[in-house]
């Protein structure tokens, strides 16, 4: 990899390109200050004028939403798996077909490995901007978002019209489906009862990880977060991994396909191994940084200062995209 070939796989925070009309509820009162980022990969937005950061293929996608206080991510649904970490803020997910099956408070690196095919949302309740990041399943993302019936009505008393193709147009901009071309259909009342509707107990002992019980258990060696003998036990067709001070190693290593680092808290050097053709390099990433690391390059990540450090580890695994696997 040349220089500019690797600064090309790394996005800065500060450069992230937010699209704030990504999805239908963006008019919608309560919804619509927030902002959706895509790093890698196509992610689910329904909006033509999302920026990709990095568009090549890892077998998942990786996204961010940024949101200010009090402003919340609408009831929706996905057929893969949608991972969520807290970068900052005070954050409420709940879930169910009316939001209210049961809910959890995430703070700054905790992590979220919300069950396939239920009905979830998301709110910022901390006092300032805050960002949580996203892991999405597949390379395809499932094919799409999965509303609330209530949220395309909302939507549509607010100007925005979703196609049955998953494309989203705006009537303040004088956009209107085109001919040929119908709505989404709603949700049937018998469809609807095929979403579970977990409770806290079933949910938050399998599918939450905090950030602090994760940072002490990989004090000396990476701790696996989700993966098939992982805290959280699922096989989503990627492992995230979590890295502190205390088991980053400077000796090279490699993946048979590309990885992702992005620093949660401290400052991170990364440095790769270079060829008679191009010379070894490195980066340093802080936190809201992702780097994308090609297959088959040697790598090596640590802490380039003082202070807790810790990041999470992304790569792809042979599982399939799909439900979330309960053996």
């Amino acid at each position: 990899m040349t220089p500019p070939e690797m600064e090309a796989r790394i996005v800065r925070y500060g450069d992230l390109m937010p699209c704030r009309t990504a999805f239908i509820d963006a008019h919608t009162p309560g919804s619509d200050r927030k902002e959706n980022f895509t790093i890698i990969g196509g992610g689910v937005s329904e909006a033509a004028d999302q920026h990709v950061h990095i568009t090549l293929p890892h077998g998942f996608n990786i996204g961010a939403a940024g949101q200010p206080p009090k402003c919340r991510n609408s009831l929706h649904s996905h057929r893969t798996a949608e991972v969520f970490f807290v970068l900052s803020g005070r954050w409420r997910f709940f879930w169910g077909r009316r939001g209210d099956a049961g809910e959890v408070v995430l703070e700054k690196g905790d992590i979220f490995n919300i069950p396939t095919g239920i009905f979830r949302g998301f709110e910022n309740i901390g006092e300032d901007y805050g960002m949580i990041m996203a892991i999405l399943g597949g390379d395809d993302a499932g094919g799409g978002v999965i509303w609330a019936p209530q949220v395309i009505e909302e939507a549509q008393a607010h100007g925005l019209i979703l196609s049955e193709q998953g494309k989203l147009y705006d009537s303040k901009k004088g956009q209107s489906l085109p001919e040929g071309v119908g709505p989404m259909p709603l949700l049937t009342e018998e469809e609807l009862a095929g979403f579970p509707e977990p409770g806290t107990r079933d949910v938050i002992p399998n599918h939450v990880a905090r950030y602090w019980d994760m940072h002490a258990m990989a004090d000396c060696d990476p701790v696996l977060v989700i993966g098939e003998t992982g805290l959280l036990r699922d096989r989503p067709g990627f492992e995230v991994g979590l890295v502190t001070r205390g088991s980053a190693r400077r000796e090279m290593h490699r993946h048979d396909r590309p990885s992702v680092l992005m620093p949660v808290t401290g400052h991170w050097r990364v440095e790769w191994e270079g060829n008679a053709d191009y010379p070894a390099g490195a980066a340093t990433l802080a936190p809201g940084d992702t780097i994308s690391v090609p297959e088959q390059l040697d790598h090596a990540a640590w802490p380039s200062m003082t202070g807790d450090a810790a990041l999470y580890h992304v790569v792809a695994t042979d599982d399939p995209a799909g439900p979330t696997w309960r053996g």
